[in-house]
């Protein structure tokens, strides 16, 4: 039996990168699988590529009245949601001397606020066996330059996993961060083009024993929030191939 059958995932951030792969690895593993975001050309690029178990819903997670749509529209179609993947966010690249108030504002909100927003609109949703899992980076224990304000915001997650771990253990749900390294999706194209993207990822995969870099980390989502997971809880699972440790030795 598929690990994830019956259940009923929202996904974040869904409509490239990791929230894409992890929403298909969940589909795989036999979930319905809600995603959002907030460009509605990529939405539709990925219910195109998936199955009919994905319903996107266009929303911007750090608007509170636009997640509380999404978690609405849920309800009217599933009555119940069974996992939480907060994984919307983005890296705000800029030194102490440069980040500027509109940068650091920025992810603090897409970060701090569409992460609790997120879990908010969710849990009326959410009973025993439920499951959150919020993104966040190996960035924030490396010391990354230009990575200041990603970095905090993600530690900041960090403790809303161990808070909230205690908050709703009467629920019986379980709270765990995921820490990705460098993943290999399209955001790297974006920002650096093809060539800069993999020009990057072979300086990164010359460093990790596994010689190479994930797509994505959907495999330890589908552990993580299935049923063979009962005992995991309050912890961050660092899926980078063991890149923080190698980085920490260089240092």
């Amino acid at each position: 039996m598929a690990q994830l059958e019956g259940r009923v995932a929202l996904v974040t951030e869904g409509g490239s990168g990791i929230g894409l792969g992890t929403g298909k690895r969940m589909v795989e593993e036999g979930a319905t699988v809600y995603i959002t975001g907030r460009g509605q050309a990529g939405l539709d690029d990925a219910t195109a590529r998936l199955c009919d178990r994905v319903c996107a819903i266009r929303a911007d997670v750090s608007k509170k009245t636009e997640m509380e749509a999404v978690a609405d529209a849920i309800r009217h179609g599933q009555g119940k949601l069974d996992i939480v993947f907060a994984n919307a966010g983005a890296p705000w690249d800029n030194t102490v001397e440069n980040i500027t108030e509109e940068e650091f504002d920025n992810g603090i909100t897409l970060d701090g606020k569409g992460t609790l927003f997120t879990v908010q609109a969710a849990l009326p949703l959410m009973g025993a066996g439920s499951t959150i899992i919020v993104n966040t980076s190996i960035t924030k224990k490396m010391g990354v330059p230009t990575f200041g304000v990603y970095a905090a915001t993600k530690a900041a997650l960090r403790s809303f996993v161990r808070t909230w771990t205690n908050e709703l253990r009467d629920r019986r749900s379980r709270v765990n961060a995921i820490s990705p390294g460098v993943i290999h999706t399209e955001a790297y194209e974006k920002d650096t083009g093809v060539e800069g993207s993999a020009a990057y990822v072979r300086r990164v995969t010359e460093e990790i024993p596994a010689g190479r870099c994930p797509k994505d980390i959907g495999n330890a989502m589908a552990f993580l929030a299935s049923e063979r997971a009962p005992f995991i809880n309050g912890v961050e699972l660092a899926v980078d191939g063991s890149q923080t440790q190698i980085y920490a030795g260089h240092n």
